[in-house]
Parts: C-alpha cells; structure tokens; sequence
C-alpha cells in the first residue's frame, strides 16, 4: 500500500468514524443547521468581496492590504470550525505505521478543506470586479491565488498556536501580537501618511511574484513543524507524562455564607482557573470583548447605529455564548456524584447562573472607552447587561435539559468531538439572534432609547424570576435524567 492509498483509507476511516457515533443520526438536523450558516456565511463573504472590490477601482493589491484584517478574523473563527488531529492520531499510534502518517493526512487535508474553499466566495466576486474594472487577467490571477494561499497558511499558523495554547493559554498574548504585528506601524504613530505609506508597502510587497513563493515557502515550513508538534504533544498526553503537582489551594471563605450554593460556587471558580478548557474559553471570550470594544472606541469601522448594537450585545454575550452552550458537560465527569442528593443539580444550576452574572461585570467595565469616546451609553451597556443575565442565560440554561456528552477537563488534543443535535442547535441560534432581532425591531419602532427602557424590563423580570425558572430546567432534567446519564457516561474520557 503506497501513502497515497494510505490517506485515502485514514480519510475512509475518519469520515466512518462520524457515521458510527451514536450521535449521527440525532446529528441531521444539526448539519441542516450547518449547512443553511454556511450558506449566509457565504453570501456576507461575496457581499464583502464586491464592497472592496468596487472600492479598489480596478486595481490590483486592494485585498491583499485587506488580508491583515481577514487573518486576524479568521484565527479567531477557526477555534469554532477546525479541530487539531489528536481525535484522528489516537486510534493510529500504535498500529505499524509511520508515526507521522495519520498527522501528515489531517494536515493535507486541512488545506483543501470546505472552511478554506468558502474564502473564495469573497476573493472571487473581488477579482471579477477589478477584471472588469481595468486589472489584467495576470496579476488578478496572481492576487488571487495569494489571498487563498494566505487562508491555508492561516490554517497552519492556527494549528501552531492552538497547538500550544492547549498546553498553556498564555500562548494566545503571542498569537495577538503576532496578528496585531501588520498594524504595528499605526499602533507607534497615528500619522496618516504613515499608514498610507504601510499600506502601499503591503500592496506593493503582496502583488509580486516572489511573495507568492515566500507564502508556499512558509506552508511547507509550517507543514513540517506542525507534523513534529502535533506528534510530539499527542505522545505526551497519551502516555500521560506531564504531571503537574497543585502548589496552592484556594478557599474562596467569603462564599462560605451562602451554603451549598456557595460550594458550588468555589467549584466553578477552581473550574475556570485550573481546567484547560474552561480557562481557555474563559481568556479567549475576554480577548474577544477587548478587541472589539477597542476597535468600536477608536476607530470609524463600526459606525452603525445597528452595527454598535449588535457587536455591544455580543461583547456582553460571548462567554456565555462559548461556556454555556456546553452547560453541565463539565459536571458529566462526576454527575453521578450530584445525582446522589436530592435537588443538589438546583444549586449547581443557580451558582452557575449567579457567577456567569457576576462575570457580565467584566465585559461593562471593558466597554467603558466607547462611552468616553461617544459610541456607547451608559444606559445601552446596562440594558445588554441585564438582557444577558436575563433572558439570554434563560435560553442559554435550557441546554442543561438537553446536553449528555462530558466535557473533558483536561485533555484536549485527543479529545472526542462534541455532536449536537438539532434542537441544542435551535437553542444555541435562538440565544444567538434573539435579543438582536428584538434590539433592531425595537430601533425601527420605538426608538433606541425606549428599547433599551424595554430590554432593561425583561431582563430584569428574568433575572428576579431565576429561581423559577431554573427549578422548571430541573424538573425537566429529572425527566430525562437516565438517557441524560447514558449519554455522560458513553463520552467520558
């Protein structure tokens, strides 16, 4: 068997995988779900593709300039849509084959993935409109296969530090440096001839010929690295031979007053501090919010008075968004212990919901710069505020109903993939895009400032409801305690 007919049987053998889950059939609607995203995430691109493409006039190096701020973007998308290899390595490090063979196919395929192709409907529309523009077939040719070019080898630099943000989170402070690097031009000097300068640099440098080998160059590099990476990280965990000895236990004694409660409380905090894939989601979801807060607060791209709504009611509803959708999966590892006393799950539940509250704060005090530079009020950061404590984590919290598969703790490279089915995907959608069509109804009808009136009224309702509505999630969950068990048990590690 040459390697050839090798990836293809380990690319047979991923994709059999998936059909064998239990998971599969329960999982239809949410790859319907899937599907239709993809979809409008397709038309958002092509419309994107012909904004600058109609703004270029013709002219070739428009997109590569635009690739500064695609990249960082992408990055940021791939920890929802790409996976590192270790699911599809465990099952092959013993079997008598290379050692890198398994890695090398994922990684192959990783380049001609789905995700990396649907860049295209953005690069395409762009290059047909400066053809038609006056741009030569060649050099429009040449940007194009460029900018994809710069998709796979984004994929690549992902892999590199997803690889050693897994290991440690504080990998993710050279990552941002690494995608703030390009601006770091603009960040030393707000003077715009310099910036026009750097942008001519990085149309001038990215239309030639030699660019486009630098870039094939860097993926073969990268290719290598992440082969001898993903390898040698996976072989640790495997063979579990990092051991890390706890240096210093934390009380949290002022929980101590509010009972069991409070107990569940501390778990949750050690939870977010120690477990790597809650601490990771905790920093990524806080990068997330500084981000985009900063760019709203000092630059002119946001400017909407929609666009500042949306991105201010997702800055305060991005942790719960990434944490919550996978509410109790942590909690599978010992539900058994939970389900020992009656009613214990009503406090496990309340304490989360009392802590992803409190969290809210953070996000407030962050978003503070756009209310000093004009963008944002006071009274639109409390009405978001209390829409997400309120009404967003009623929705949120109902997947607690609904989730069965554990989610593990630690390991992360040779973790299995998390299926859902299509009404999690339904919930998840629903606290995604609710509050914001009832924020753009409300823009249209009543104005913004008696919709935030409105908003900070039903969260508030919500928020002085928690205890009812949480006993009900409940009652729920104790119908369906046993498949729910069945399902935690069949998915731990």
């Amino acid at each position: 068997m040459n390697r050839f007919q090798l990836y293809k049987l380990l690319r047979k053998n991923t994709t059999l995988s998936y059909k064998r889950s239990p998971a599969f059939e329960q999982n239809k609607w949410a790859k319907a779900i899937i599907y239709v995203g993809g979809a409008f995430f397709a038309i958002y691109l092509i419309m994107y593709g012909t904004l600058i493409g109609m703004t270029a006039e013709g002219d070739v190096g428009t997109m590569i300039a635009a690739m500064t701020l695609v990249m960082p973007i992408d990055f940021m998308l791939r920890f929802i849509v790409q996976t590192t290899p270790g699911m599809m390595v465990k099952p092959y490090i013993l079997q008598p084959i290379s050692r890198y063979t398994a890695i090398e196919c994922f990684l192959i395929s990783e380049h001609v993935s789905a995700y990396n192709l649907l860049w295209l409907a953005m690069f395409i529309p762009y290059s047909v409109i400066i053809l038609v523009g006056g741009a030569g077939f060649g050099p429009m040719l040449l940007e194009l296969l460029t900018v994809e070019l710069l998709i796979i080898f984004n994929s690549q630099i992902y892999l590199f530090f997803r690889t050693l943000i897994n290991r440690n989170v504080l990998w993710f402070i050279p990552a941002a440096a690494f995608y703030a690097l390009p601006f770091s031009p603009a960040l030393i000097t707000m003077n715009k001839k310099v910036i026009n300068k750097m942008i001519d640099t990085y149309i001038e440098v990215g239309t030639s010929w030699y660019f486009i080998l630098i870039v094939l160059a860097l993926i073969v590099a990268l290719f290598f690295i992440n082969r001898w990476f993903q390898f040698k990280y996976v072989y640790e965990e495997i063979s579990k031979k990092e051991e890390r000895k706890l240096k210093h236990v934390s009380q949290f004694s002022f929980l101590n007053r509010f009972g069991i409660v409070g107990e569940y409380l501390k778990i949750e905090l050690k939870s977010n501090m120690r477990n790597k894939t809650m601490r990771s989601r905790c920093i990524i979801s806080l990068t997330v919010v500084i981000f985009f807060s900063l760019i709203i607060a000092y630059t002119e791209i946001y400017n909407g008075e929609l666009a500042l709504n949306f991105w201010g009611m997702y800055c305060f509803a991005i942790y719960g968004i990434t944490v919550l959708v996978k509410i109790m999966g942590q909690e599978g590892n010992y539900i058994d212990l939970l389900m020992t006393h009656r009613e214990n799950i009503i406090a496990v539940l309340e304490a989360k919901y009392w802590f992803y509250t409190a969290v809210l704060v953070i996000p407030f005090f962050i978003m503070l710069p756009a209310v000093f530079t004009g963008k944002y009020s006071v009274l639109m950061l409390l009405a978001y505020m209390l829409m997400t404590a309120g009404l967003l984590h009623f929705i949120i919290f109902q997947l607690a109903v609904y989730n069965k598969q554990t989610l593990p703790l630690q390991q992360k490279m040779t973790a299995k993939g998390n299926f859902e089915n299509g009404r999690q995907l339904a919930i998840e959608l629903t606290a995604l895009i609710g509050p914001i069509v009832l924020t753009s109804i409300g823009l249209y009808t009543i104005g913004m400032t008696n919709t935030y009136l409105v908003m900070i009224g039903i969260g508030g309702a919500f928020v002085a409801t928690h205890k009812l509505w949480i006993r009900n999630i409940y009652k729920r969950m104790m119908e369906r305690r046993y498949e729910n068990l069945e399902g935690f048990h069949g998915t731990r590690q």
